[in-house]
């Protein structure tokens, strides 16, 4: 049979993947090496030359954009439709095995499916049954904990509370949730990938039908499995199947969300004669952008190995920009993308990365002052996010109560004990009366026509609003919304939302501090208010601009995380700094700088043509000034192929290479990231070292004092053992 179709334009190691003999094998794919290109052919050679029948294949994938993509180049592959073949996402397999199987897994013939909204609304009817308090325990904290329980495959009586109390509160109420779902026919995400484990794992006639049909499994992006479908894959490929895997360890940046990269790392010992095929040759980068990214992740210990490489061009070098400050570095960038454009060039093929979504308030202000036109990608543009129209919404109201949109958003956020059943009487007083929702929880306060419970809630918020609006009255513009925010209880009440959201909000909300600090009041345009007034126009206006919307032609701002699998002619990597990437909270931890490591890795090798990397010598963060120093990531890219870009007085004869060197160069022996000793202070890590000899000096975040810069000829520390 005829099978040059499925190997022509394939490279010597596609071609041995794609032609393998059955068996199971794990191919390790860099970055651009073409690794669903290997996928989709290894399908059509199973059909086209090892005569197996659709029927047989399994193909799983993450995203239901890649599952269409998938099954669309198989059918063009093979000329003719590929029926009877399942591709899906884990999810997506997981449903139609259950509505296949639903009585032997113990389900509803017409079971429900719940998404991430309805899930925290169901959990929230198990708090009012439980009488739990919500400022105490954040339904979000809880749905978290259920998911990552569930994950792990854990059912509320395998939990090992270990006799803490609060632990004990959690697997009852995931207890109870559970009670209620399977009451009423409910399943969420998370219950659909254990139902199918459970199915296969209990029911061995059903499992044995599967193993029988499905002899060819195939898996995309398996780095990103967790633990639970881990198990469901062993659980189906058994000893009679045969596993297909395609992955790159070091592109894992999801452990937050439960991938565990160890995975890939115990594929060849969980199934039985596997091989390793590994595709290094990129078709995406130029030698130099690969070459730096090459030599950054071979700083990672725990990785199985691979080296890029490219038949292409060297290519230009990797530009490094030190701004003076947040808007000196998003003007370059801008005037970057702006002189680009006049080449001839798109927007679209620019993309600017950073690592924390509050990083983008200031290059959206920027592009949009520049008119070039932009999309934040993977969120919400910086004034439409949650939590700042939270805070906006506390501000307008402290200064207007009759603000009804500010008064329903946040009368009851964080949960304060004020129901649905007392908004519904205060809208109804206020619609009867003509009067604002303000005026009508004053009069019902008056009347005493609630409970006494619902009074004090209500009271309480009223009080809460009032003394804000006081608090703020004399202050500053960037005083008055820092005081917003704590008064409001925002960051306590995202504090508990597990992961990387929940940081990710308060971190933004420490940057509307930041804005609200550098708001120039004084423009033409808000002449006739006072400050405060004019920064809320202003956040209304830029909420309201959906200038991305109205162009096809556009750039593209996304946090790291979010830029996996894509790539762009021009990539910036902004924000370059120790503290910030990577992040403060990943550097006295090696397992998550790795993973830092890796994130830096997947922005470098996004880059088709042009990589440019920038850092600020000063930067206004989190509602603070600090000095960063360049990021280590910086540091341990190959020198030759890094061009200092240099704009004179705009950088202070500022040198980022020797910048580069002082930071990553010290006469102590002293790193970043290295836990100390000091005789006053305890405990730290190293956060920045600068300077040589007798002028070296190093900052140390200490666990009982916090960060502090010590000259290192004084300072005595002890490198902790």
């Amino acid at each position: 049979m005829d099978v040059s179709s499925v190997l022509d334009g394939l490279n010597d190691v596609q071609r041995e993947a794609v032609a393998s003999p059955t068996g199971n094998i794990l191919v390790l794919a860099g970055a651009g090496s073409g690794k669903t290109r290997v996928l989709v052919h290894r399908i059509a050679w199973y059909i086209q030359a090892s005569q197996v029948s659709p029927y047989g294949i399994l193909a799983v994938t993450f995203t239901n954009k890649a599952e269409a993509e998938m099954r669309s180049r198989i059918e063009v592959l093979l000329n003719r439709p590929a029926g009877g073949m399942w591709v899906g996402t884990f999810h997506g397999i997981a449903h139609r095995l259950l509505r296949s199987h639903w009585q032997e897994a113990g389900l509803p013939e017409n079971f429900q499916i719940l998404d991430t909204d309805d899930q925290l609304r169901i959990i929230k009817r198990v708090f009012r049954a439980m009488e739990l308090n919500e400022g105490q325990y954040s339904p979000r904290e809880i749905q978290w904990f259920i998911n990552s329980q569930k994950e792990e495959g854990l059912r509320p009586q395998h939990i090992d509370t270990h006799g803490d109390p609060e632990q004990q509160l959690l697997v009852k109420v995931y207890q109870s949730y559970q009670e209620l779902c399977d009451r009423q026919g409910l399943v969420d995400f998370t219950e659909l990938l254990l139902r199918a484990h459970e199915l296969f794992r209990d029911q061995d006639k059903v499992l044995g039908i599967y193993r029988q049909r499905f002899r060819h499994i195939l898996v995309d992006e398996f780095q990103d499995t967790n633990a639970l479908q881990y198990a469901w894959l062993r659980l189906l490929t058994g000893d009679s199947g045969a596993i297909f895997a395609v992955g790159d360890d070091d592109q894992s940046i999801y452990s937050w969300r439960g991938a565990q990269m160890e995975n890939m790392q115990h594929f060849q010992r969980d199934f039985s004669g596997s091989s390793l095929i590994r595709l290094e040759q990129n078709y995406r980068s130029t030698a130099n952008i690969l070459n730096a990214a090459n030599t950054l992740i071979a700083n990672n210990s725990t990785r199985l190995g691979k080296e890029l490489w490219t038949d292409d061009d060297t290519g230009e070098q990797i530009d490094l920009y030190a701004a003076f400050n947040e808007h000196d570095e998003a003007r370059f960038i801008s005037d970057r993308i702006a002189t680009e454009k006049i080449r001839g060039d798109n927007y679209c093929h620019h993309a600017i990365l950073y690592r924390v979504g509050a990083q983008s308030r200031v290059l959206e202000e920027q592009l949009m002052q520049s008119g070039i036109p932009y999309r934040v990608f993977g969120g919400m543009r910086f004034y439409e996010r949650a939590e700042i129209k939270d805070a906006l919404a506390y501000m307008r109201l402290a200064v207007f109560y009759d603000d009804d949109a500010s008064f329903e958003r946040i009368v009851n956020t964080p949960t304060r004990g004020i129901g649905q059943r007392t908004i519904e009487e205060l809208r109804l007083r206020a619609k009867q009366e003509n009067i604002s929702l303000w005026q009508a929880a004053v009069g019902i306060l008056n009347d005493r026509s609630l409970s006494e419970r619902a009074l004090n809630a209500l009271q309480r918020f009223l009080e809460l609003i009032m003394n804000t609006g006081r608090d703020i009255s004399a202050l500053e513009l960037g005083e008055a919304m820092d005081v917003v925010i704590k008064n409001s209880g925002l960051v306590e009440h995202y504090r508990k939302e597990k992961g990387e959201k929940g940081l990710s909000r308060i971190e933004n909300l420490e940057e509307l501090v930041t804005a609200a600090s550098e708001f120039d009041p004084d423009k033409e345009e808000y002449q006739e208010v006072v400050p405060l007034a004019a920064f809320l126009v202003h956040a209304a206006l830029e909420s309201g601009e959906n200038q991305a919307e109205t162009f096809s032609d556009y750039v593209s701002l996304m946090t790291l995380h979010a830029a996996k699998g894509l790539e762009f002619n021009h990539v910036y990597l902004a924000g370059m700094e120790e503290g910030l990437f990577p992040h403060q909270r990943s550097i006295s931890d090696v397992v998550q700088l790795e993973e830092e490591r890796r994130l830096c890795y997947v922005g470098i090798t996004r880059a088709r043509v042009k990589l440019t990397c920038t850092y600020t010598q000063h930067r206004r963060m989190h509602g603070t000034e600090y000095y960063p120093q360049p990021s280590r990531f910086l540091g341990e890219l190959p020198k030759e192929v890094l061009n200092e870009v240099r704009l004179g007085s705009n950088i202070s004869n500022h040198s980022a290479l020797e910048a580069l060197e002082n930071a990553t160069n010290n006469d102590g022996g002293f790193n970043l990231g290295q836990r100390v000793i000091h005789s006053k202070f305890g405990e730290g890590v190293i956060l920045n070292l600068e300077g040589k000899g007798s002028n070296a000096r190093v900052q140390v975040n200490f666990e009982e004092t916090g960060n502090k810069w010590l000259v290192l000829a004084y300072a005595n520390l002890q490198i902790q053992a």
